[in-house]
């Protein structure tokens, strides 16, 4: 079959493409050229064929991304379709804002549902983002995510389970959701205990962000591309495929030896003290690392650190499947708990609030839930 470039809207018929002068202030990826990708849809995706590369871009910049039910589905049809489609040998998925990669699942409007008495719109949109987190994990060409800007939650589970993920310099990585009363979820229970030692459990339970070095150390990332080249590593994929990935990997500067040795010193803590002892533990440790990853655990909900730490350690020796099954289970208890609307109130609606958490202390929660 001859390539050639299309330009669509998901579910749709080939429209025009983008032309100067659309693109938001700010605006890094080249998506002027002619051909190349087509007008915003309704979805706020965007999607086009350039030679043999398929491309995904996330068209909402004015909410960081944050997934929507018409996104996750957009983005499902898309990625089924090019998955039979003899003309795509590589997917690439990135964002039209340079502030933002995606910020995660829409948790406000999920708090609207659930407040509206609407549980199973709500808990439908959670199983579709799920079984797109398990379509990208069993995708059968290579998925490259550009992780540029901020990536939290949602957006880590649209990029983590593909097969190939490019930090840049101005990358932001976490799972910050036991700060909003949930959970680390889409497949996190999964991804994050396989990450390199005690970084899983230390992002999932402070909701740390990582930059590019930490990604690429822990294994949240594969490879890193300065941010001004990664219009010419779209190019190239198209060009050349998935083996002009490694060419543009540029390694960014090793930590010095303070620094190594205070992230060794954190992530010992975090492999193999009990949750109970966390604060003890990081409260001995001396440096800023600890400081703020013991603020962390203090200022989450008590309720969702002991969920978040019995999910990863049943999802250690489970599959995707499986750990994504449990979480669906878990999302639905969780987001009719006060912690979850009083931890959404707090971090998007009233920004600056401090949340009055069910649970007086991690052993408290541990208690009235069953055990740590």
């Amino acid at each position: 079959m001859t390539r050639t470039d299309r330009s669509f809207r998901p579910g749709g018929a080939p429209e025009a493409s983008h032309g100067p002068g659309g693109a938001p202030p700010g605006h890094t990826p080249r998506h002027d050229v002619p051909g190349r990708v087509a007008p915003p849809a309704t979805s706020h995706v965007r999607a086009g064929i350039r030679g043999g590369l398929g491309e995904i871009l996330l068209d909402r910049p004015e909410a960081l991304n944050a997934l929507t039910p018409a996104m996750v589905a957009a983005i499902t049809e898309v990625l089924t379709r090019w998955a039979k489609d003899d003309t795509v040998d590589t997917v690439v998925v990135r964002s039209t804002s340079p502030r933002a990669f995606c910020a995660g699942g829409d948790v406000r409007l999920m708090r609207e549902e659930v407040r509206a008495d609407r549980l199973d719109g709500t808990m439908a949109f959670f199983a579709a983002e799920y079984a797109l987190n398990e379509l990208i994990a069993s995708y059968p060409k290579p998925y490259v995510a550009l992780l540029d800007g901020v990536a939290m939650g949602g957006g880590l589970g649209l990029s983590v389970h593909g097969s190939h993920r490019v930090v840049t310099e101005h990358s932001a990585l976490a799972m910050p959701e036991t700060a909003i009363g949930f959970f680390p979820d889409v497949g996190a229970s999964h991804f994050l205990p396989r990450l390199a030692p005690g970084w899983g459990r230390y992002l999932g339970l402070t909701g740390a962000r990582v930059a590019a070095g930490g990604a690429l150390r822990s294994g949240l990332a594969t490879h890193h591309v300065p941010r001004e080249h990664l219009d010419d590593l779209v190019d190239a994929l198209a060009r050349d495929g998935i083996g002009a990935l490694d060419a543009a990997h540029t390694p960014p500067a090793p930590p010095d030896r303070a620094d190594e040795d205070a992230e060794t010193a954190l992530l010992a803590v975090f492999t193999g003290t009990p949750l109970a002892e966390l604060e003890s533990a990081l409260s001995l440790l001396p440096g800023e690392g600890p400081a703020a990853a013991l603020a962390a655990l203090r200022a989450a909900s008590p309720a969702s650190l002991v969920t978040t730490d019995r999910l990863l350690r049943l999802g250690a020796g489970a599959s995707l499947r499986d750990c994504l099954a449990r979480e669906l289970a878990t999302a639905r208890n969780a987001i009719v708990a006060p912690d979850f609307d009083e931890g959404v109130r707090c971090a998007l609606v009233e920004r600056g609030t401090r949340p009055r958490w069910t649970d007086a202390g991690i052993r408290h929660a541990a208690a009235r839930t069953g055990g740590l």
